[in-house]
């Protein structure tokens, strides 16, 4: 599954970075630099002179039709581009730009060759906030976004969550891969339990997997626990994701959904594979999943251990979200509302405190799905996303920096029609950034 957002960058524009170097007492942009960040704003709404303003290099990483797709991704998003808003440098061919749109405002590194003509060597949006200048107006503005949409914002106490501000928390709602969440649970369990070690490594098969960075691993590759769930958390790597959920079992990390807070574990019964989903969603036209529909939980069962085991790799769709269109999100996917995945969080928290299992929190916190700005706002912040055509979740756990715990969640799902998933990762942004203190 697409995670949406696990990076925010390979979310929204996976333009070229390059090195950036740290910001100096008083440093100065170069004015050449300055004229390249005043070309940008026409350069993002279509305009300008793409081949004259970027490097050879950038353009080929970046061929012009690629950035004119960025552009109206973003301009679809937040609308116009307004100007220029603020210019941090970092050095005198370096900075930290803020671009104005209408309805948000992009954060962008940008680098310029210091020889002449001093064209645009590397560019990178590294978040997207709304607008919206309260929590309250983020959380109304979701709540008219086109289909259906939950939102939970929680204090955590020693007796648990303490919700602050929420909508329909408890709407359960596809959330993508967030459930990725509940097999890191699983994983913190057993190394608390002495059971596993961080380690520990798996001797990979070979056999099929979903994509990711271990599909076409050969037979005898060993992979670390550790290295497989940090893949599973900060990009969201469906092959390092099955490998786990064979390993734990799926008996054992069902058992971890009460464990963890799921209000209604039957929205997580049986326990999919991303490959299980992907084979009930994108073989033979999705009449697996047809069948899928009208099945109880033991009838899926048998369908899981039976057709969709022998079905190989090769029969799913290539093309199976290429339309951009939502396929069977309201029954293959899975499901929890807002306010279970901040009781997720909140156990993640509680059992990583000390020992080996604290390495979680490290896992977690390794990209933070909004961007440095907001994040900056806290001591510590932990994330994970998911998203297909039709969904999109994004949850946190946050620390302030008076030391004081919170949770995030909100999801957006429409059974009819693809959702804007930046705009949603804006408005989340502008959440988390906004409940910065509370």
């Amino acid at each position: 599954m697409r995670l949406l957002l696990a990076l925010f960058a390979t979310l929204l524009v996976p333009i070229v970075a390059t090195a950036q170097t740290p910001p100096a007492a008083s440093v100065k942009a170069a004015p050449e630099l300055e004229a390249r960040i005043a070309e940008l704003p026409t350069l993002l709404m279509g305009g300008g002179d793409y081949n004259a303003s970027f490097s050879a290099a950038f353009r080929t990483a970046v061929p012009k039709e690629t950035f004119a797709t960025i552009g109206t991704q973003l301009s679809t998003s937040d609308g116009k581009v307004t100007g220029i808003e603020r210019i941090t440098p970092a050095s005198a061919w370096s900075a930290v730009v803020l671009v104005g749109y209408e309805r948000g405002i992009a954060t962008m590194q940008i680098v310029a060759d210091p020889a002449p003509p001093h064209q645009i060597t590397g560019l990178l949006i590294t978040g997207m906030s709304a607008r919206e200048a309260t929590l309250g107006a983020v959380i109304d503005t979701l709540a008219k976004l086109p289909g259906v949409t939950g939102f939970a914002f929680a204090r955590l106490d020693a007796a648990g969550p303490v919700m602050l501000q929420s909508r329909a928390p408890d709407r359960g709602l596809a959330i993508g891969s967030e459930f990725k969440l509940v097999i890191l649970a699983e994983l913190v369990r057993s190394i608390s339990a002495g059971e596993r070690r961080w380690e520990d490594e798996i001797t990979l098969a070979g056999t099929g997997l979903p994509g990711g960075a271990y599909m076409s691993s050969p037979a005898g590759t060993k992979v670390s626990l550790y290295d497989l769930a940090e893949k599973m958390i900060s990009v969201s790597d469906n092959s390092a994701t099955d490998i786990l959920l064979k390993l734990a079992g799926r008996a054992k990390v069902e058992a971890m959904l009460g464990t963890v807070g799921i209000a209604d574990p039957a929205g997580m019964r049986p326990f999919l594979s991303t490959l299980e989903l992907f084979k009930l969603k994108g073989a033979s036209g999705g009449a697996l999943g047809e069948r899928w529909a009208g099945l109880d939980e033991a009838g899926r069962r048998a369908l899981l251990d039976g057709d969709v085991a022998r079905l190989p790799v090769s029969a799913i769709n290539p093309a199976l979200f290429a339309s951009g269109k939502p396929i069977r999100v309201g029954s293959i996917e899975w499901f929890a509302s807002p306010a279970d995945m901040v009781r997720v969080m909140d156990w993640l928290r509680r059992h990583t405190e000390s020992g080996p299992a604290a390495r979680a929190r490290e896992i977690l916190a390794k990209n933070s799905g909004v961007g440095a700005g907001p994040a900056g706002r806290w001591q510590y912040l932990g994330f994970k996303g998911g998203s297909e055509p039709g969904v999109i979740a994004m949850t946190f756990l946050l620390q302030g920096k008076d030391g004081h715990w919170y949770a995030m969640s909100g999801s957006w799902n429409d059974v009819a029609a693809p959702v804007d998933e930046g705009r949603f990762a804006g408005l989340m942004a502008r959440a988390v950034e906004l409940a910065a203190g509370s």
